[in-house]
């Protein structure tokens, strides 16, 4: 909590702290079945999905209401 609490403050080294605690989980959300160029599939993270997550996360710990 403290840490979230930093981090609404503006604390930026919090908000890193917030993404890395929630990291694993978002990987998670975004593993996906990806292609290759020659159209083999492999598993793997969802890069612009994650990037998306992470905004959004920061956005609602930032926010100010």
């Amino acid at each position: 909590m403290d840490a979230i609490e930093a981090a609404r403050a503006g604390d930026p080294l919090a908000v890193e702290r917030v993404l890395r605690y929630y990291e694993g989980y978002i990987n998670k959300l975004c593993t996906r079945t990806l292609y290759d160029k020659d159209g083999l599939p492999h598993i793997g993270i969802d890069e612009y999905m994650k990037h998306r997550l992470q905004a959004k996360l920061t956005e609602a710990i930032v926010v100010k209401n």
